[in-house]
């Protein structure tokens, strides 16, 4: 990975917040090493045309520019880019978090817009545990399926798919699973002795 290179600065253009990040200084530290946008994306892992995108719907802005009018990036940069992609793995659209965004700097008061970023958060973290217990759900039964498909391995080998209306080597009346219910379902014989939850 390339080494970022500090570059003269032309202008900076003034920072506006974004929620979540620390925002963009007004001036660049003159200690501070600026990235051109191709190692932005390399240090980000984002291509450059993804960055672009990024400033197009004002969720990124460059904190200077150079003599040759290149733009140039701090660490801050890094930081917003991966909150982005934070929201993203959260099931925002880029679209999602520019409203996100907007709001936030219309808000007016920190504690308002703090108490709206909260119930942005709640709301996805509900969601999220919402999606983990369905998650488990789908876990037991794919797990409760392979056990049942187990008995496969010791069925005759040249016995019909058509004749395979029940397991010989399970209990008339365990349990069979949906997963395994299913695959018979829609018009075909269903397993004997199937077992609902």
């Amino acid at each position: 990975m390339s080494t970022p290179v500090r570059l003269p600065i032309l202008n900076r253009p003034p920072a506006r917040d974004v929620p979540g990040i620390p925002p963009l200084p007004l001036d660049a530290d003159e200690g501070e090493v600026l990235m051109q946008i191709g190692d932005l994306a390399k240090e980000s892992g984002k291509t450059v045309r993804a960055i672009h995108l990024y400033e197009e719907l004002e969720l990124l802005r460059p904190a200077a520019r150079s003599k040759g009018r290149y733009r140039l990036y701090g660490k801050d940069a890094l930081v917003r880019i991966r909150w982005i992609g934070k929201l993203q793995d959260m099931g925002f659209s880029l679209t999602d978090i520019q409203t996100i965004v907007r709001d936030w700097e219309r808000s007016g008061s920190a504690p308002h817009a703090m108490v709206k970023m909260r119930a942005v958060y709640k709301k996805k973290l509900d969601e999220t545990r919402a999606h983990l217990r369905r998650l488990a759900e789908l876990e037991a039964d794919i797990v409760a399926s392979l056990e049942y498909l187990d008995a496969c391995d010791v069925c005759e080998p040249d016995r019909l798919l058509d004749s395979c209306t029940r397991c010989d080597h399970h209990e008339p009346d365990a349990h069979v699973p949906e997963l395994i219910v299913g695959m018979r379902s829609g018009g075909a014989a269903p397993f004997a002795g199937a077992g609902e939850r």
